[in-house]
Parts: C-alpha cells; structure tokens; sequence
C-alpha cells in the first residue's frame, strides 16, 4: 500500500490550501473519502500527527471535537501518542474524513515507581498496582522519562496505552503533572482490566490484585453493577484510599465496533493460536483467513506480543482480517540529517535513506514547549544537520532503506560517531553494507557477521565523504530475519 498525505499535506500547505488547517488543528470536516476504495467504520489508534489527526496512517480531517470522560472536549486538548477511536470514512490513498473523535485514558493516578534507561530507551513504570512497559515510541509530556524515573512519587500521570496478554500494558502515551496539580477529569483515578476474585457481600474485586471497593459506585451509561462478573473487563474510576480504589464510577469496555463495520486497529498481538489462525488486539478478537493479506512480516512470524495494524470486516464480534501489517520497529539509527527530500517523503541520516509515511512519529525531547504542532510543521521544521534517533522496518527494495516509524529529535549532540542496528545486506573483503550503506572496515572486526544477521555498528563519516567503522561489528545472539518484510 503507498500512501504519501506527507507529501500531498506539504504540497497543499505550500500553496495555501491548508492556511485554515494550520491555524486552527481541526481540519474543517469537510473533507471528502469518498473513492472507489473507501471504507467506512472505525479507525483505533494512536496519534501521530495533527492537522487535522493522522491515525493509522490516515490523515482524517475533524471538526475540532473530542468526545471524552476525561477532561478533554477539544482537538487541540489531544497529544501525539494518545490511543483514539475514529469513526468515519477513509480511503487507500491516506485521506479521510471523521464523523466522531473518541478519547479515554487508559490508566490515571500517582506513580509508585518506574525504571528508564536511556541507553536503549526503554523502561517499566508501575502504577495502582498495574507494570506497563516503556520504549522508544512511547511519547511523555509534562516530564521527560529521566525526571520521572529520579522522582517517581512526585507524579500523577495518565497513561494511553495497549492491553497485554497477561493483563499489563504497553504505553504509546505518558502525560505528567506534578503532585498538586491535577488534571481536568472528574475522578482521581482511573483503571482498566479484568474482574477477578469478586465479593459481592463485601463489594469489592481486583484488577491484577489492586483492589477496587465499589460500595458507593453507579454504573456508568447503561452498565449494572449487578453485571458485575470475574472475567469481564471493566473501567473504573474513582479515588485513591491507600492500596484500594473506592470506585465512583464502573463501566463495563464498550464494543469499539459494530457489525459489518470497516475496521482498522493497532495494538499488540495476544493468546494466539496458530491452528485456528486467530490472536486478539485490545480485546478484540481477530480471525485469518485465506485472503488476509501481510505487510512488513509472514504469518509464520505471528506471535504474542508483535505489534501490528489489523484491516478488516467485523463480523458478529470477529473481526476478519483483509490486510495484517507488521508495526514493530527492527532496526534503529543514530544519526545527523545529510539531505531532505520533502516531496518524496525521504531524508538522508548518516548514509541511510530513511522513508516518512504516515505513520511516522516526528517528536522533540521538548515538545512540550512547542505547542501542538501540525503535521506539515512536523516535517519542515526537520533541518540538516539535526541529530536523530530513528527506530522502524528495514526494507530491501529499492536498494534498500529504513521506513520511519518513530523520529525522536535530540537538543544536541556533538558526537560524529554514529549508531546503526540492523540486519546485514551484504559483506565485502573491506566494508559492511547494511540497507544502502556500505561502511567500510577501517581494521575493525567483522567477525561472525553473515548476510542477513542482525548487527549493532558503530561508525562516521570521513573527510572523503565515505564511511567507516569506529569500533567491532557486534553480532545480534538471537538474530532471526523471521520477521522479515515483503515489500509492496
């Protein structure tokens, strides 16, 4: 599938057909999918960019409002990385159009410790008793994850985030205040997850052992606590008494799609099962057939938790799926801006040919102090000579290149070595080729590198405008292109 609304938002930006869409983030909603290819229903996921909201890889245009429990009722109220639910109509070429913006904190309350490491970007954070893992694309705002991780307790956050498998998450999101200052909800606490070990003379449960006491609660909407059940899963909002939740508010997690829907969602793959062919996303449970298609990986390389795009038909609570897109990044580059090409969505990092869609999440270590910035400013304020850490899919064709799914720009760094992971494309008597890059070897080790092995190389650019390593070839143990794209 080639979509390219980077390119045509930046053209129609250049000839002021988005002069409204910049100054205001909702888009006008008056947008028009319908082609040929449209599909109309839900689109779940998280943001990656504004002007109007870029989700799943669709720019919708909006017409500025969000439907929220939690404080939020405008476009511009949203951050990059928030999960939302879209209904509308889209079509292949990455255009499309919302009837209704849908936002709901995953999880909210004061943190109760958390690990980072900046090195490999990549943390846990614990909170109401719940683990949810960190990475690269997991986007803070309100604090940095080193502020966070040195003073834990001095927080309150709201986290969007992806259920796991075994009842954990997976944040794409992490807003932070400091403790006094609250956020514009109604509740102090929120959580989601499966009932367990239910009482109802002492009306209390758990979610993944953190109590929830529900003795003055009212079912939210049109849910009963009398529905109440160990298994089902649940929304609950409340305040904080110590270790228990006393709940004000319970919901059951409504169906985030109807019958004959179109349906996108992202999200990570749980309790697979290869004989049936069918694994679940967020609760939603998805079925392969004969005609589902894979982007970016192989159905053998289907497994629990993989991160992927699911596009399909939801048919009596089964969503079938026509497309299955693989969304876990495979390889990761350090590097400094060579060149830009914004009319073709590509730049030049350290020797590596990187690809933009729209996907790709462009964020600054201090966009917090940018405001909500749209998508077309995004990518112009992309200069040469930045210094990036990009994580994403490596992709053989054309020669080879990195496709983006993540951009996160550093302040600065002084530092000419550069960092790349990924897998080997070719291995010469002097240099190392990776994607389009050939480095050369400069007297380091390639030892126990082979073509098609996962790599970790460190290495600059010289006076001659070649590149070298600065340091031995380090051979991923557990290197395995299963995972390995096909490329449209």
């Amino acid at each position: 599938m080639n979509r390219k609304p980077l390119a045509i938002a930046v053209k129609l930006a250049m000839t002021g057909a988005l002069a409204g869409a910049l100054a205001a983030c909702g888009g006008g909603g008056s947008g028009d999918a319908s082609t040929s290819d449209a599909s109309s229903g839900t689109s779940v996921g998280a943001v990656s960019g504004f002007g109007s909201v870029y989700v799943n890889g669709t720019r919708f245009e909006t017409n500025g409002s969000v439907s929220s429990d939690d404080g939020l009722e405008r476009e511009d109220q949203l951050e990059k990385g928030m999960i939302l639910k879209i209904e509308g109509d889209w079509d292949d070429s990455g255009q499309g159009r919302a009837d209704k913006v849908s936002y709901d904190d995953t999880l909210r309350g004061p943190i109760s410790g958390m690990s980072w490491d900046e090195v490999t970007r990549t943390g846990t954070l614990t909170m109401l008793g719940q683990s949810i893992a960190l990475d690269g694309k997991t986007v803070f705002r309100g604090a940095t994850p080193t502020a966070l991780a040195d003073n834990p307790q001095g927080y309150r956050i709201r986290v969007s985030a992806w259920r796991l498998e075994d009842g954990s998450f997976r944040a794409s999101f992490v807003g932070a205040r400091a403790i006094g200052l609250e956020f514009d909800d109604n509740n102090e606490v929120e959580i989601e997850g499966v009932v367990a070990d239910l009482d109802t003379s002492a009306q209390t449960f758990t979610i993944n052992g953190f109590i929830i006491d529900y003795t003055s609660a009212v079912g939210d909407d049109d849910f009963s606590l009398d529905d109440l059940a160990n298994g089902i899963a649940v929304e609950v909002e409340g305040t904080l008494n110590g270790n228990t939740i006393l709940a004000e508010e319970i919901d059951d997690e409504d169906d985030l799609f109807d019958d004959d829907d179109d349906v996108e969602i992202s999200g990570s793959i749980y309790d697979y099962d290869a004989a049936s062919g069918q694994f679940s996303v967020n609760g939603v449970r998805v079925q392969i057939d004969g005609g589902t298609e894979f982007d970016d990986l192989r159905e053998s390389s289907l497994a629990d938790g993989l991160f992927v795009k699911v596009e399909g038909d939801f048919r009596n609570g089964v969503l079938v799926a026509e497309e299955i897109e693989g969304r876990d990044s495979d390889a990761e580059l350090d590097g400094r801006i060579e060149s830009l090409d914004l009319t073709n969505e590509t730049m030049v990092v350290s020797g590596v040919r990187v690809q933009l869609t729209g996907n790709t999440l462009i964020d600054d270590d201090d966009d917090d102090e940018d405001g909500l910035r749209s998508r077309v400013q995004d990518i112009q304020s992309l200069q040469v000579g930045d210094y990036l850490e990009i994580e994403g899919r490596q992709q053989s064709s054309e020669g080879g290149f990195l496709e983006a799914i993540s951009i996160e720009r550093e302040d600065d760094d002084d530092d000419d070595d550069f960092e790349l992971e990924a897998r080997v494309s070719a291995i010469g008597a002097d240099s190392i080729t990776i994607m389009n890059l050939e480095v050369l070897r400069n007297g380091y080790s390639l030892s126990g590198a082979q073509v098609g092995d996962e790599v970790e190389i460190e290495y600059r650019q010289t006076s001659g405008g070649e590149y070298e390593l600065t340091d031995n070839v380090e051979v991923d143990d557990d290197s395995d292109d299963g995972n390995g794209s096909n490329d449209d």
